[in-house]
């Protein structure tokens, strides 16, 4: 599974939770491995990229599913599984699973402390008064 793709389904699942600690981290990620300004901004609007190939949307497509609601039925259907593992085997799968894994346990990390990337702990984007214990 090739890092790109994992930071580029981190940032859209940084994007979907509104997280400025996953959305810079992964953008500074992407771009320290010499991802394009391109790409990295068309994450957001992955679904008619050009500059994407199949298997590149469907890890998106993955995290997506899991990270919203479906009101109509569960968020992972088979078919959607299908698809995505069309393009990937099933070692690659479970690195797909375990990068979304990642991303659900630091979310409350990234959405309540909001820390920095690449500051110390404790220091973060609120300017609504937290104080430390």
């Amino acid at each position: 599974m090739p890092q790109t793709t994992i930071s580029l389904l981190q940032l859209r699942a940084g994007q979907l939770l509104g997280s400025t600690y996953f959305a810079i981290r992964e953008t500074g990620n992407l771009r320290r491995v010499g991802e394009s300004d391109e790409r990295i901004t068309a994450v957001a609007t992955w679904h008619d990229a050009a500059c994407f190939t199949d298997a590149e949307r469907a890890a998106p497509a993955l995290v997506e599913a899991v990270l919203t609601p479906n009101p109509s039925g569960e968020r992972v259907p088979d078919e959607l599984y299908a698809r995505v593992s069309a393009h990937y085997d099933d070692k690659a799968m479970w690195s797909l699973i375990l990068a979304i894994a990642h991303i659900g346990f630091l979310t409350p990390t990234a959405l309540i402390a909001k820390p920095i990337p690449g500051m110390p702990p404790g220091q973060n984007y609120s300017e609504q008064g937290r104080h430390e214990a």
